[in-house]
């Protein structure tokens, strides 16, 4: 996930004007505040799981759900776009859902990591997540 986080920075970064060394834009992973989803699937029937989170400031904009899967596990976090030189920039705390749609296609049970920030307190900034298990059933 750091590695991601890095090299979308990146990215935003070299593709600002050569001439302004100011990146008008960068991408940052905002935490997910709480989830709504069943407490069971059934399979091959699509659910919505809806996220809610908080943007920090009237420059931060909602671009996308970072959606990872790797066997039956899924790791989500909310991607956000900020526009930094902005100069009407307000420091305000708005919370904002978003949702995407999800089909499991296999019985036995999915995991989904819901990434709610770092833990700046350890000693190795990791990575804090809202781990939910859902079975599926026919």
């Amino acid at each position: 996930m750091k590695k991601t986080l890095i090299f979308l920075l990146l990215i935003s970064v070299l593709s600002c004007s050569v001439s302004d060394d100011t990146p008008r834009s960068y991408t940052e992973f905002l935490p997910i505040e709480s989830v709504s989803m069943p407490d069971e699937f059934i399979k091959n029937q699509t659910y919505t799981i809806y996220l809610t989170y908080n943007k920090p400031t009237s420059c931060h904009l909602f671009k996308d759900i970072y959606y990872v899967v790797n066997a039956n596990q899924s790791t989500v976090a909310i991607v956000s776009d900020v526009y930094p030189a902005s100069s009407d920039c307000q420091e305000t705390i708005t919370e904002e859902e978003t949702s995407f749609n999800f089909r499991p296609t296999e019985l036995g049970s999915y995991v989904f990591k819901f990434w709610q920030g770092i833990n700046t307190e350890s000693a190795t900034n990791e990575d804090v997540y809202l781990t939910i298990e859902v079975p599926v059933t026919e």
